[in-house]
């Protein structure tokens, strides 16, 4: 089997990503040396696995919950998003860091989205639980 049979579209972002970290590193560096090539490519890796962190958390838990048989417009799905969103604008207001602002909003969407998780186990369990 060919090497493209295996790749899907979610490599080519990851090498985006990648090389767009490297990139915007080495465009701040005053001189393209091998130290600062070196330092801009463990910021592009540094970059991709935030990026893998995050976005591929909150897509895995898109996916899961359409496999479970949820749809994208269910008020359980939406409410870490809603949640975090808020959490995070009003943390970046009140701080003016934008950083934490969007550190605030992934733990909020991490927590919230657990416990609709949890809630929604023990409901179902409770549902299909003995009469």
């Amino acid at each position: 089997m060919a090497l493209r049979d295996h790749l899907r579209p979610w490599h080519a972002l990851m090498v985006v990503v990648l090389l767009t970290g490297t990139g915007v590193s080495l465009l701040r560096a005053d001189a393209v040396t091998q130290r600062t090539a070196f330092r801009a490519l463990l910021s592009g890796l540094f970059g991709l696995v935030l990026f893998q962190f995050t976005v591929g958390n909150v897509w895995g838990y898109a996916v899961e919950y359409h496999n479970a048989g949820g749809e994208w417009t269910d008020l359980p799905f939406l409410t870490p998003f809603v949640l975090a969103g808020v959490a995070g604008v009003a943390a970046a207001v009140r701080t003016g860091s934008v950083g934490l602002g969007a550190w605030v909003a992934f733990w909020v969407f991490v927590f919230v989205a657990a416990a609709v998780a949890l809630g929604a186990w023990v409901l179902t369990g409770y549902r299909e639980g003995p009469a």
